[in-house]
């Protein structure tokens, strides 16, 4: 009678079995959904942003090539919707590689800082192109313009013999560099101004996860369960 075991102290023991897998349980789902951003894992909202906003960047951008073979490279800021679609691609890598049970890989941890770096990088090339744009689409508004055979000649003021003359070749109707060309700059500092949106966010939530949730190291209970109290 002395070595049998208490049918209570047995339900008490799975009950605290079945307490801890609960928990445990309990925690997996919220930290499923804390990785998600507005109902979709992140970072494939942010990268899906950051592709179409790159496509139309880059778009836009050989449209107003179209125009006039003239324009310079900070005019049509092609490459900045080619590298933001560069940084789209590394955050669907990241999104793919996240899922892999061990966050402490070296491989995560490799594209995660270099999609932090490259966000925010993008941030700080849609701010140079929205400066280039605000400044020819003020230049552009404030054209006289007249046709000269296969280009146009632009000058901000035709009174002025010394004045600063803009030459814009095969363009045969001025209408489309005092008309079309400033709705271009337009467009672009929109879509700068949302990339570089997208990109801080997508840095903010990378550096979020990485530094804002932190353990001070106080363990609770025994050195085998291992509970760590998080502040």
């Amino acid at each position: 009678m002395g070595s049998g075991t208490s049918p209570m102290g047995s339900t008490g023991g799975g009950s605290a079995t079945a307490g801890k897998e609960k928990q445990a349980e309990t925690g997996g789902l919220v930290l499923e959904e804390a990785q998600k951003c507005c109902g979709c894992r992140f970072p494939l909202l942010v990268a899906l942003l950051q592709l179409l906003l790159g496509i139309a960047v880059a778009a836009v951008a050989f449209l107003m090539v179209a125009i006039s073979s003239s324009l310079l490279a900070r005019e049509t800021p092609h490459w900045a919707g080619i590298i933001m679609i560069v940084v789209s691609l590394l955050g669907f890598v990241l999104f793919c590689i996240t899922r892999v049970p061990d966050e402490r890989a070296t491989a995560q941890f490799i594209v995660k800082l270099l999609y932090f770096f490259l966000c925010t990088m993008g941030m700080v090339i849609s701010a140079v192109v929205i400066a280039f744009q605000c400044y020819h689409y003020a230049l552009t508004n404030s054209y006289i313009c007249k046709e000269m055979g296969e280009y146009c000649l632009c000058t901000l003021d035709p009174e002025d013999p010394i004045a600063r003359t803009f030459t814009y070749s095969g363009v045969t109707d001025c209408s489309a560099i005092v008309s079309t060309l400033p709705v271009y700059y337009l467009l672009q500092m929109v879509l700068n101004l949302a990339q570089a949106i997208v990109c801080l966010v997508g840095a903010f939530l990378i550096w979020k996860k990485r530094y804002q949730v932190f353990f001070a190291g106080l363990q609770t209970g025994s050195p085998s369960t291992q509970n760590w109290q998080k502040v």
